[in-house]
């Protein structure tokens, strides 16, 4: 790990989709900004009590996860694939995905996610933009690298 380095360029994004793609695909070609990027997670839920108690209990939550690729992005076509074998069998492919994350010594394992929405067309403007993918995942595991 390097002092100070916070350098995204050099993580490496790989997703699996068991009876799909059994075989790790690393995603490249990400939009500029926000190449993915997760939701904040609730961790509790809360009640105030009229006396004036803050009440708390541990809740599950998945986490949400936005990938963006750039309109030229082949690893498009890896979501797209999972789509179309999704509505041909209208049924749900479940993902397991890792990111590592170099430059600061972590790596996080992405567990049982599904694709949740996808851009179909990229959007057209002077140039095509970037296309979203959402993934919501059962649990986030970090991990030094």
């Amino acid at each position: 790990m390097s002092d100070y380095d916070i350098t995204a360029a050099n993580s490496v994004y790989t997703v699996t989709v068991p009876g799909l793609y059994n075989t790790p695909i690393t995603l490249e070609n990400y939009a500029a900004d926000r190449a993915f990027e997760t939701d904040a997670r609730e961790l509790a839920e809360t009640a105030m009590s009229i006396d004036g108690y803050l009440n708390a209990g541990w809740i599950p939550n998945p986490v949400t996860q936005t990938i963006a690729l750039a309109a030229s992005s082949e690893s498009a076509l890896i979501f797209e694939a999972i789509v179309m074998a999704q509505d041909a069998r209208r049924g749900l492919y479940r993902m397991g995905a890792e990111i590592q994350i170099p430059a600061i010594g972590r790596k996080y394992t992405m567990v049982r996610g599904l694709l949740r929405s996808i851009v179909g067309v990229p959007t057209a403007g002077r140039v095509l933009e970037a296309r979203h993918f959402e993934i919501i995942w059962e649990r986030v595991l970090p991990a030094a690298i």
